[in-house]
């Protein structure tokens, strides 16, 4: 068995902003994404809009090193400064590594 390490890019962010991410992280170069409404609270407490009965998305992608640095790149200079975003990197190892180098 293969294994080969790549990076696992995690965001989650207000439900608003799904459609400019994806594209996003398109234009990074991330080849998918896995997408899930998710719930919880942060150091601001719960949204406004989990009262509403609804969630943030958690948008998750796996790419080489180079991609994963140009999310978050785009994350930090396009949506930190003004939305409600997490983002991080996690190295993980798959199988079938080609599909996402």
């Amino acid at each position: 068995m293969k294994l080969t390490t790549v990076r696992l890019v995690t965001i989650i962010a207000e439900p608003v902003l799904k459609d400019r991410l994806l594209h996003e992280i398109h234009a990074c170069g991330a080849q998918g994404y896995t997408i899930s409404e998710v719930h919880g609270e942060g150091t601001r407490g719960i949204h406004a809009g989990q009262w509403q009965g609804g969630g943030n998305v958690k948008i998750e992608t796996l790419v080489s090193s180079d991609v994963a640095d140009r999310i978050m790149n785009a994350m930090a200079n396009h949506y930190f400064p003004n939305y409600a975003v997490i983002a991080y990197i996690s190295d993980v190892q798959v199988m079938r590594g080609d599909k996402f180098v």
